[in-house]
Formats: structure tokens, C-alpha cells, sequence
């Protein structure tokens, strides 16, 4: 097992109840909780109620989008994180898809990789605590200065998909969050980011997998049930073109096909069950936490766990069982 071992969260329920379920997650074992932002809570104010109830764990956010908040928001944002939770705030950032950015909140979702590459080089430089005044290729930042600067900035992890990003997040920030991949995905991944990170000479990169897991036995259900939220990312397009290089254009043909021709539960039909037994990982408990161990065998240094609640699972049972303790126990 790593030394770093996440749960995604806010839980399901009101916000404002959840303190005692923070503060079991330290009891547990869980040294992380990382947040995601989409349709629901945003990214940070779980992670400043996290900051009080359980001041031990670590807080970070996988991930915000650089488009969606302007750079000096983000650079306020961050720095505010970074001194409520000293040492212990790590922002994730990248360029979400064009569903959120563009289709939600309105905002062209143009030269994904410049923004996120401007937006890493920005916060670095206002992370000092001098005046920014900068003309970056996808924006200008004029006059601005950061008043409130952390003592320590807070590191920045890139969610990368294919080579391009993965290789910025490697050469120019502390490293890059993954996500809805196979074990022999993460091998390949996070090589690369290895490597640029070396090249860069820059220390040994974090690769953060938020990793969907559902502890239930009854596979028929759960993987009938799961084709649906697979299906929900790999129609996004940045998502499609990241299975594409992985090599699952062969595996998703019918199922794309279908899908471009509106005919969704046919699609779900043809989707091969071996692409959820690769993305989502299922089975008992003890296959799950085998499961996960691999991912970090593979070269994951935080593993962050999403509870995907399929097949009537009870999500506080599971996040119990696949604690580190039960690991132990085991």
C-alpha cells in the first residue's frame, strides 16, 4: 500500500451533517479527501468544513477547472485554501470538458491545453506574492498582485489525459490527476509523466487516480448498472479521444456508433463488459482493495477512492470496509 489513501467527497446528504463522517474517515485511516467539481457541490467549500473537522487529512481538489474562474480568482481561491489547511492543500487543476465549461456555465472551451499550461505558469507567479503583469497566449493578467500569500504555495497537480497534458504535468507542476482507467493504463500514464518530470529536473511527480469502486459481489447487476455511467464520460470528447489512443476504439465501435445515432440503450447493450471489469473497480472487498493495490503497483502514488453506490450498495459500509485498517485486518 502507498502512504497516501483518498476518499472523494462530500458524502450524499446535507453538507452541513457531515462532520462526523469526516472525522471517521481519520479513524479509518484515510490520510486524503479530494473533492470534484461538476454539477453538484463545488471544489472548495468541502475542503474548508474538511479544514476544521478533521484538520488531519490532507485537502484536495480533483478537480477545478482553469477556465470557469478567471486567474486572479483562482490565484485568491487557492492561496485562501493554502492558509486555512498550512502544508496540507493541494490544487488540482485542469480543463474539465466542454459539457461544463461550455454547455453549463457558458464559456468557450477553446485551446484547452494553452489555458491549463497559462494558468499553472500564472498561479506560480502570483503564488510569490509579486505584481503579475503578463501576456500569456489564452489571456493577460495586468497589476495584479496576491495581498493574502500562504507561507508555503500549495502545490499543483494537472488533470492530464493523453501525452500533451501528461507531459506538462510532469515538466511544469508536481504532478497530474488521472481517471477512468485500467491498471495497464495507469502503467502507461504515469511513465510519461515520470519522464517529463526527469527531463524537467524536477523532483518525483504525485499521480493522483481518483479510482470508481464498488464493493458488492453481485457483478451481473453492477456491471449492468455501471454501463450507464461509463458511457456517461466516454461520449464526452476529450474522454472518447483519451480511449481512443489508449486503444479501445475496436472495443467501443458499436457502442459509439449507437450512441452518435441517438440510440442510447442499444448502445449500452453492445458496450463489452470487460471495458467496466477494466474502468470500475468491483467485486467483493478483498478484491477491490487487490484491485486498488495494483493501481499503485502500476505506479499511482495517491489513490483516491469514488464510491459508485450500484446494485443497492450501502456507500458508508463500503467506504469502511475498503479502509486502510481493513487492510490490515486482512
Amino acid at each position: 500500500m502507498t502512504n497516501r489513501y483518498g476518499m472523494t467527497v462530500p458524502f450524499g446528504g446535507p453538507l452541513f451533517a457531515q462532520a462526523d463522517r469526516f472525522r471517521e474517515l481519520v479513524d479509518l485511516g484515510y490520510t486524503d479527501v479530494w473533492t470534484a467539481e461538476a454539477d453538484g457541490h463545488d471544489g472548495l467549500t468541502p475542503l474548508a468544513l474538511a479544514s476544521i473537522w478533521a484538520p488531519e487529512l490532507r485537502l484536495g481538489t480533483a478537480i477545478l477547472p482553469a477556465f470557469t474562474r478567471g486567474p486572479a480568482l483562482l490565484a485568491q481561491s487557492a492561496a485562501a485554501m493554502a492558509t486555512a489547511a498550512p502544508e496540507r492543500f493541494v490544487l488540482g487543476l485542469g480543463t474539465s470538458s466542454n459539457v461544463i465549461v461550455e454547455h453549463w456555465n457558458g464559456i468557450d472551451f477553446e485551446a484547452p491545453y494553452g489555458r491549463v499550461r497559462d494558468t499553472v505558469r500564472f498561479l506560480s507567479e502570483a503564488f510569490t506574492g509579486e505584481k503579475v503583469t503578463s501576456r500569456f497566449e489564452s489571456f493577460d493578467v495586468r497589476g495584479f498582485r496576491l495581498t493574502v500569500v500562504p507561507e508555503e504555495p500549495p502545490p499543483i497537480v494537472v488533470a492530464a489525459l493523453r501525452p500533451g497534458m501528461l507531459r506538462l504535468a510532469g515538466r511544469e507542476s508536481d504532478g497530474a490527476v488521472v481517471n477512468w482507467l485500467s491498471t495497464a493504463d495507469a502503467e502507461r500514464v504515469t511513465a510519461i509523466v515520470r519522464e517529463a518530470a526527469a527531463e524537467a529536473g524536477r523532483s518525483e511527480p504525485e499521480v493522483v487516480a481518483r479510482i470508481f469502486v464498488c464493493p458488492s459481489p453481485d457483478r451481473e447487476a453492477v456491471v449492468a448498472q455501471a454501463k450507464r455511467l461509463v458511457a456517461a464520460y466516454v461520449n464526452v470528447p476529450v474522454y472518447r479521444a483519451f480511449h481512443e489512443w489508449l486503444g479501445r476504439t475496436e472495443l467501443f465501435a458499436e457502442h459509439w456508433e449507437r450512441w452518435d445515432a441517438g440510440d442510447r440503450s442499444g448502445s449500452l447493450e453492445v458496450m463489452p463488459e470487460v471495458v467496466v471489469d477494466d474502468l470500475l473497480v468491483h467485486g467483493t472487498a478483498d478484491e477491490c482493495r487487490a484491485h486498488i493495490d495494483r493501481y499503485v503497483e502500476a505506479g499511482i502514488t495517491t489513490p483516491v477512492l469514488s464510491i459508485v453506490p450500484l446494485a443497492g450498495l450501502d456507500a458508508d459500509a463500503a467506504v469502511r470496509d475498503l479502509a486502510p485498517g481493513s487492510w490490515t485486518a486482512s
